[in-house]
């Protein structure tokens, strides 16, 4: 599997709170935060969650 860098690009003050959260538990928490996670079915469903507050790019490893 292959890794996905995910940076937050904007900010959670207005987001509802299941949105908070998932940011959270994905690592980030301010604009520009990114995160080196695994491409798997829990990280793709996270960024579905938050897919407009971040950008996600693949990493070859």
């Amino acid at each position: 599997m292959g890794k996905l860098k995910i940076t937050q690009t904007r900010s959670i003050i207005k987001c509802i709170e299941k949105q908070k959260r998932t940011i959270k538990a994905m690592g980030l928490g301010r604009p520009n935060y990114f995160k080196i996670l695994p491409d798997n079915p829990q990280t793709r469903g996270m960024i579905e969650v938050v897919k407009h507050l971040v950008k996600v790019e693949e990493v070859s490893e």
